[in-house]
């Protein structure tokens, strides 16, 4: 179960932050507990909107990717923080990401009521119109005389409060799964609430240029003072100049295309021209939005809609679409849809890899000595021309093949799917060798056809 422990004070040396920690670490059997800080959310202030800063933007995210919300609360004078209500004031503004999430109170403080009046003071708020926050009722955890609660390690020192503080969590675990239960599925049409025109803003969205402009690449890339050319950039397993990036990401024999969290059209690896690829792509569109990207034409908008939802939902992490085979021009066109996470495993959009795979079959076969055949058990799938078996269900939403993300056209029509696996072949079976199939000698240790 995935938490976000959210912590009330934005003191260097808080005492709610420590609590919260301690349950991280220690209840990780329990639950996974992200502990987030609001040191960086602004003052609540209608005449300076900061929806879209990347603070709010940040804890927006955190919240929607996460099953429930620990909150810690010190008290100032009878209530909670001012840095905490200001910051619920953002997260109900404009946005809504409380709205019917399970929320647990706790509370640190000097003196032996443990914060009890301001966990009294936050309930109402997160239950009021516009945060609606379900908060888990009857259930307290008060930490009073904390200055002597914790160890030099940060940890808690009595037992009896950590079994508690354990206790109150599983509870709130099955708090959080019985809201869930209670739920209910989705409603069918909720992917038509994904926003094509990137509207919105990440933690990541490039500000100051405007989404669609020809030249937003060389404009974002002044703004942010980006890499280019020789400069060295350090990733995960190595360091590459961006030249080195580009021309590895070039070679890789695939169209590779980024869409961020915001469904904002953001790279390609520009390995030809536009009319000579699979998805046509050209160097002004990095920057549009996907309704810019996906012109709206065969109800195209509907289908990019369902597949991103698909994917930023977790109802599946890779979407794939086969295009009609080319016998003409001897091409298996797959586009492919990867959901995109963070070390966190929060959604950061969509990595779309478009690969013919006819010469890497060819070249199977070449060296395996097997052929293709057709499969008499199989069919295709008029709206995702895909060849699937009659008994096998998918979950995927349907796609029009025509409305993927290549624009170009093609007359090719649909072919029986190939199965990659040559019939078995009876050695005694009686059959003339014009009626037998040629099967090329095979040299087992080189695994390439003579």
């Amino acid at each position: 179960m995935k938490l976000v422990g959210i912590v009330g004070s934005i003191a260097e040396d808080s005492y709610n932050r420590k609590l919260m920690t301690f349950m991280a670490n220690r209840f990780n059997n329990i639950a996974d507990i992200e502990v987030v800080s609001i040191k960086d959310v602004p003052m609540f202030s209608e005449d300076n909107d900061q929806t879209n800063g990347m603070a709010v933007q940040y804890l927006k995210h955190r919240i929607e990717n996460a099953d429930g919300v620990i909150m810690a609360t010190p008290e100032h004078n009878h209530t909670t923080t001012a840095a905490l209500k200001s910051t619920i004031e953002w997260l109900s503004y404009k946005i809504h990401p409380l709205e019917d999430k399970p929320v647990l109170i706790i509370g640190a403080s000097y003196f032996t009521q443990g914060s009890s009046r301001a966990q009294l003071d936050l309930r109402e708020i997160l239950e009021a119109p516009g945060v609606n926050a379900l908060v888990m009722p009857g259930n307290e955890f008060l930490l009073g005389n904390v200055r002597d609660a914790f160890d030099d390690n940060g940890n808690l020192k009595d037992g009896g409060t950590i079994n508690r503080l354990s206790n109150l969590l599983i509870k709130f675990s099955k708090w959080v799964n019985v809201l869930k239960a209670l739920k209910g599925p989705e409603p069918a049409d909720a992917y038509k609430n994904e926003d094509l025109t990137a509207s919105g803003k990440t933690d990541t969205t490039i500000e100051g240029v405007k989404p669609g402009d020809p030249d937003w690449i060389e404009k974002a890339a002044k703004l942010t003072n980006a890499a280019s050319g020789k400069d060295y950039v350090k990733l995960d397993a190595g360091i590459l100049t961006v030249d080195q990036l580009n021309w590895f990401l070039k070679s890789i024999p695939a169209e590779l295309t980024y869409v961020d969290d915001n469904n904002q059209f953001l790279y390609y690896n520009h390995k030809a021209p536009a009319e000579k690829m699979f998805a046509s792509r050209t160097p002004q569109q990095p920057g549009s939005p996907m309704s810019a990207v996906h012109p709206d034409k065969r109800n195209v908008h509907d289908h990019v809609k369902q597949v991103i939802h698909t994917l930023r939902t977790g109802k599946t992490d890779m979407f794939q679409l086969a295009e009609p085979v080319d016998k003409k021009n001897a091409k298996w066109v797959v586009n492919n849809y990867q959901a995109i996470h963070d070390e966190d495993n929060i959604y950061r959009g969509i990595n779309e890899i478009v690969i013919d795979f006819w010469p890497i079959v060819k070249k199977y076969l070449e060296m395996t000595g097997q052929t293709l055949v057709d499969d008499p058990n199989s069919k295709v799938d008029a709206n995702a021309s895909a060849s699937t078996k009659e008994e096998a269900a998918t979950e995927a939403p349907a796609v029009d093949a025509s409305a993927s993300a290549s624009e170009s056209e093609t007359e090719s029509q649909p072919a029986p799917a190939p199965a990659t696996q040559a019939p078995a072949v009876d050695a005694d079976a009686s059959a003339s060798e014009e009626d037998a199939p040629a099967q090329p000698e095979v040299d087992a240790d080189a695994s390439a056809s003579k």
